[in-house]
This record gives C-alpha cells, sequence and structure tokens, in this order.
C-alpha cells in the first residue's frame, strides 16, 4: 500500500507540473508540427514515394515516436532538477523501495507523453490516413509501453547526470541519434549495414516499426514483425527498469 502511495504522489506531483507549465505543452507539439508540415512537406517535393503513400503519411509514425521520445526523456530528466533543488534526496531517505520510485517517475513520464501523443495522432484523418476505433486503441497501447520504455531510459540517463548544463550533451550524443536512426524519416533497410546494425539495438526503432503497423499496414515499409516490436519493447521496459532500480539503489 505504502509503495502505491508513492508511485501515486509522484505521477500527481509531475502531472500537475505539466499541467501548469503551458509553454512546456506549447513547445513540445510544435516541435513535431513543424517536422511533419515543414520539413515533411519540403522533403515530399524530392521524395518520390515509391509504395503508394506520400512522405508526409510515411514519416507520421515517426513523428508519433518523435513525441514520445522527447516528452519522455524530458519527463525523466527532471530527476536532475529534483537532484538541484534537494527534492531527490528527501525522496531517496525515505523508508520506500527505489524501485517504486524509478516506477512513479516512469509512469509520470508515460502519462505525460501518451497524452502529447494522442492529441498529434488526432491529426490522421489531414493525412489520409483511414483508422477505426480499435487501431486508434492499438496506436495508443502502442505508444503507451514505447512511453513507459524510453522513460525508464530516460531515469538510466539521468542517474549520471547532477545539472542541467549537460543537458546540451544528452541532447546531441542521446535524444537525436536515437531519432534520425529509429527508421522515422527513412526506411531501416535503406540505410548503409553499419548504421542498420546500430538501428537494431535502438528501442525507438521497434516502437516506430509497430506504429507504421497499426498506421499505415503491412505496406512493405515495416521491417520487423509487430510481434517482435512488442517483445522488444516490453522485455527492454523491463531491463531498463530494472537497471533504474539497481542504479538509484547505489545511492543509498
Amino acid at each position: 500500500m505504502v509503495e502505491a502511495n508513492v508511485i501515486y504522489v509522484l505521477v500527481a506531483r509531475e502531472f500537475k507540473k505539466f499541467v501548469r507549465d503551458k509553454s512546456r505543452l506549447i513547445s513540445t507539439l510544435v516541435r513535431p508540427l513543424i517536422w511533419l508540415f515543414l520539413v515533411g512537406g519540403g522533403m515530399s517535393r524530392l521524395v518520390t514515394p515509391e509504395l503508394g503513400m506520400s512522405y508526409m503519411k510515411f514519416i507520421f509514425p515517426g513523428i508519433l515516436g518523435m513525441t514520445i521520445l522527447f516528452s519522455s526523456i524530458f519527463s525523466s530528466l527532471s530527476i536532475i532538477w529534483d537532484k538541484e533543488f534537494g527534492m531527490m534526496k528527501e525522496i531517496l531517505v525515505a523508508p520506500v523501495s527505489r524501485f517504486s520510485v524509478v516506477i512513479g517517475k516512469a509512469l509520470s513520464g508515460t502519462l505525460i507523453s501518451v497524452i502529447q501523443t494522442v492529441i498529434i495522432l488526432m491529426l490522421f484523418p489531414f493525412l489520409g490516413i483511414k483508422m477505426g476505433l480499435l487501431s486508434i486503441c492499438y496506436a495508443v497501447a502502442i505508444a503507451v509501453l514505447l512511453s513507459f520504455c524510453i522513460s525508464s531510459l530516460g531515469i538510466i540517463i539521468a542517474t549520471f547526470y547532477d545539472s542541467f548544463e549537460s543537458f546540451s550533451v544528452i541532447m546531441n550524443f542521446i535524444i537525436m541519434p536515437m531519432f534520425f536512426l529509429s527508421g522515422a524519416m527513412y526506411p531501416v533497410n535503406k540505410l548503409p549495414h553499419v548504421l542498420q546494425v546500430i538501428t537494431r539495438i535502438n528501442p525507438l526503432t521497434y516502437g516506430v516499426d509497430a506504429l507504421k503497423h497499426v498506421l499505415l499496414g503491412d505496406s512493405g515499409i515495416v521491417d520487423f514483425p509487430i510481434v517482435t516490436d512488442i517483445s522488444v519493447l516490453a522485455v527492454s521496459s523491463l531491463l531498463f527498469v530494472a537497471a533504474a532500480g539497481f542504479l538509484f539503489e547505489r545511492k543509498k
């Protein structure tokens, strides 16, 4: 019961911070819209569709993946903020399981990320994508799983940094490579072999691929069976939570 209360408090705290910070919501939503309509719209003039769909339609699952990536990572990096202002020290000295802290932080990142992803998902009719209620539910379920996975990874990253001065390092050497090497902007099988290998160890790749299954169907642009996508995300989530819990235990 105590552990459930800890998780609830952490989720409620982060959600309240998110609701009160309107600029955060706006900036997070503007980024995928810029990539979708400006970058995607511009590239659609240069890229000849090979599979009977526009480039903007092709990258839409990747844009959802981008929304999840940035929102989940940034939510998890609130741990760095808590470190700077002493909040994390108060949490860690409490007689509660470190895994409950990790799960609470991961679920809060998941909740915030999924809310923003659903807002972007509702643009699908404007791109000529046909989705029924069941497909929308599947897409949201995948978003939940991917958001939890990335949020857990973000917690691991946050344990190695103590100030936001290192944010540019996280942005340039972790987040952006994860995005570009996920199949979000171009098919994985079109990449050089070395990059394909890196892409296959990127959890975001499997989330984007699963979203392609649901949004675009098995139209020849997917890289893995959806069972593989879901399995990799589920296993990665468990490993990331375990690793984050271990790292938090070392801070006793």
